[in-house]
């Protein structure tokens, strides 16, 4: 899929993971649309990128529907999440262990649900975003890994959906395999595991090998959506030192 002139919305895109494929995306010749909370950070994000901006919560349900009505984009990356309260299974409340099941999880399916029934026109392609969490868990981060995982076999339930109501929109999980610094999600992690460690951040982040900060990973993505090899895939992982891996193919 060439990138030029196609309509994208990113949702947590004013920061972060989210920020650097938005970058990415606009370098590509992309019409970006970025759906965050804080106006400062969008504001910030219009002003030296060219993007529109929207600010809205991505668990509000009919904020999804009306700007995927709105706009109809060829692409829609689901990457907004909550940073996870960190902290032992023992000492966790359940308002923290729940936190990111409150909003990637509820936000992820009103936007998947959304793109089916508005529908996005046959083509499209809907990014998910996952964690390398899902594949091994992470004790310091309460519900996360589970979270992110629920997200990974949401895509793939949405496929069945698509294929069933003969919709033509592909779903696909991007799964990061290595905690990214200088994230909000990825420096609660680092800090977390660095210091029930003893060791320093930088030294945690290290052993993921080479790091892949948020502009690497949003070329990455860009890779994913732009090579035709990739077009079939349903999760890919993605890592500094090893690029793109396809997790899982399409179903036969």
């Amino acid at each position: 899929m060439n990138l030029k002139d196609k309509k994208v919305v990113v949702t947590g895109g004013s920061r972060g993971l989210g920020l650097g494929l938005v970058e990415a995306l606009v370098e590509h010749g992309a019409k970006v649309t970025v759906v965050a909370r804080n106006s400062d950070a969008l504001a910030a994000a219009r002003e030296r990128l060219g993007v529109t901006v929207i600010s809205a919560d991505v668990t509000d349900e009919a904020a999804a529907h009306r700007i995927l009505g709105e706009i109809h984009p060829d692409i829609l990356v689901l990457n907004a999440g909550a940073k996870p309260p960190m902290g032992r299974l023992d000492l966790l409340s359940w308002e923290d262990f729940s936190a990111t099941w409150e909003t990637d999880v509820k936000g992820g399916l009103y936007w998947m649900q959304a793109a089916l029934k508005t529908p996005l026109k046959s083509g499209s392609r809907v990014l998910v975003g996952s964690s390398g969490a899902a594949q091994n868990g992470s004790p310091l981060s309460g519900g996360y890994a589970g979270a992110k995982r629920m997200l990974w076999l949401m895509a793939k339930y949405a496929n069945g959906v698509s294929v069933q109501n003969k919709l033509g929109i592909s779903f696909q999980a991007i799964v990061p395999l290595q905690i990214i610094g200088d994230t909000g999600v990825g420096d609660a992690g680092a800090n977390a595991y660095a210091r029930a460690m003893g060791i320093g951040r930088e030294e945690f982040l290290a052993r993921f090998g080479a790091p892949m900060p948020p502009r690497e990973f949003g070329e990455k993505v860009v890779c994913v959506l732009e090579d035709p090899k990739y077009a079939d895939g349903v999760v890919f992982g993605l890592k500094g030192d090893t690029g793109i891996t396809m997790i899982e193919g399409a179903a036969a």
